[in-house]
């Protein structure tokens, strides 16, 4: 496109008049013919040829080779400072970065249009692709211009930077998720990204077998390439709805029918066939998971019906639910960012509670920010206390909070001062008050306790073993 020595920084001298004038309207010719690519060829849902997907599955080989020269070049920019001579490497891994973005751009939409794909995050990051591809262009015609102009290329660089991370992150959530790079991203900085909260799924019958038994499923091992962000052949697995509307060969659960049914077809075919589901390279689905799959399809998938004949599952003792906070969710996340802490719903059953988490705000949580969450306390099950700086006049509030089912106050400046408050928590099963300076005496309005007390570490004597429901009390030695 443009030779090393026309990019360089050095003394070198970029020619002026109509061959530049040539250049930069040949590029953007080719940056308005990058724009206009997903009009001319729509992922419409739709596999196309056989060599189209062979050459698309390089993509996630290619894919790194640009990452890989672009973080090269803020590095050769400004070593060239000090040493010249790696200004023209600089513009040399640049015109590669180009050539490279250009590759894994094509195979990259080969992947998508080839394989049938689309969805929100496809979208999102073929346009990020794109607008790398013509940043990186950007970037090495304002290197090799004259006045002015050139001074604009250490933001347009530190631009593309920002815009390849963000593009590489839609491109791992494809594979690996949405919240793949920030599931263990530390608290302090999930808060600033509005992470005070989890949004949870809902159902509209939370105790069906769909919600409990056949939802998972697809969640763990289809949502992938048939949820929001990556949708194949135009189906989507991530709700009932859109499972029952099917994709775009029809219907892929026929209610009753399940040797008819496409969604169950696939998932029993041997795994060497092309068109078995899981596809790319997954593990087949458990054998209970296909038997719960096809028995709720032959009994009219449902989604309401809450057990199926011929399906026995072992039933857990269902927990006591609390009430529907789902329009309070803006507000739990406003007050969970303004104590440093976060209220993380405890399963995708907003129904089954909340938990507060301080282990990221440590003592700066004390009595006025337990205070301060009162308002939730009815959707708030369990509070994990340990190590913060609340004290015994945080037993009183704690009281207040009805449905709690587990506290932990390890490590804490409890006494035990107004400890017999906890003991009408009717649902509360689990209290750990290790390395306090908890007394026997502060303890024993707990004797009727039915449940685990931890007291390690602490001036009270243990409580004699639990006997039909009695409270369990342990001490290090």
């Amino acid at each position: 496109m443009m030779s090393v020595k026309n990019l360089s920084l050095g003394k070198s001298k970029v020619s002026t008049g109509r061959p530049m004038r040539l250049i930069w309207m040949s590029a953007l010719l080719a940056a308005a013919m990058l724009l206009l690519l997903p009009s001319i060829f729509k992922l419409d849902g739709n596999t196309h040829a056989d060599w189209q997907q062979f050459l698309g599955r390089f993509h996630p080989s290619v894919v790194h080779l640009p990452i890989g020269l672009i973080l090269l070049l803020p590095v050769l920019e400004i070593a060239g400072r000090f040493r010249p001579a790696l200004l023209e490497a600089a513009a040399f891994v640049l015109s590669l970065s180009l050539l490279s973005c250009v590759l894994a751009l094509t195979l990259g939409y080969l992947l998508a249009y080839g394989g049938g794909e689309g969805g929100a995050g496809v979208a999102r990051h073929m346009w990020g692709g794109i607008a790398l591809t013509i940043g990186v262009g950007s970037c090495a015609l304002v290197r090799s211009a004259s006045g002015g102009l050139r001074g604009v290329y250490p933001w347009l660089l530190g631009s593309v930077l920002v815009l390849l991370a963000w593009t590489a992150h839609q491109g791992g959530s494809l594979t690996h998720g949405d919240r793949y790079l920030t599931e263990y991203l530390p608290q302090p900085f999930k808060r600033l990204i509005g992470g005070g909260a989890v949004q949870a799924k809902t159902f509209a019958y939370p105790e069906s077998f769909y919600a409990k038994h056949i939802y998972p499923v697809f969640d763990a091992n289809c949502i992938t390439c048939h949820g929001e962000g990556k949708v194949k052949g135009h189906l989507r697995l991530d709700s009932y709805d859109r499972l029952m509307r099917g994709g775009v060969d029809g219907a892929v659960v026929i209610p009753a029918h399940p040797e008819r049914s496409t969604l169950f077809n696939r998932i029993t075919l041997p795994p060497a066939d092309k068109k078995f589901m899981p596809s790319e390279g997954r593990p087949a689905l458990k054998p209970e998971e296909i038997a719960w799959i096809k028995a709720w399809i032959a009994q009219g998938a449902s989604p309401e019906l809450k057990t199926l004949t011929g399906i026995y599952l072992p039933q857990d003792e269902p927990l006591p639910q609390v009430g529907d906070y789902s329009g309070k969710m803006a507000a739990i996340a406003q007050a969970a960012k303004a104590a440093g802490v976060t209220l993380v719903p405890v399963s995708r059953n907003l129904g089954d509670g909340l938990i507060l988490n301080t282990v990221d705000a440590g003592a700066k949580f004390g009595d006025a920010q337990l205070v301060s969450l009162e308002p939730f306390a009815p959707y708030i099950v369990e509070a994990e206390l340990g190590r913060t700086a609340v004290t015994d006049a945080s037993l009183g509030s704690l009281a207040k909070f009805t449905h709690l089912r587990a506290i932990h106050l390890e490590g804490t400046a409890i006494t035990g001062n107004g400890l017999a408050q906890l003991a009408q928590l009717q649902q509360l099963k689990y209290l750990n008050l290790s390395g306090t300076q908890v007394t026997a005496a502060a303890v024993a309005p707990l004797t009727s306790f039915k449940g685990h007390l931890y007291l390690y570490n602490t001036p009270a004597r243990p409580i004699p073993a639990a006997h039909d429901g009695q409270p369990t009390a342990r001490k290090e030695p």
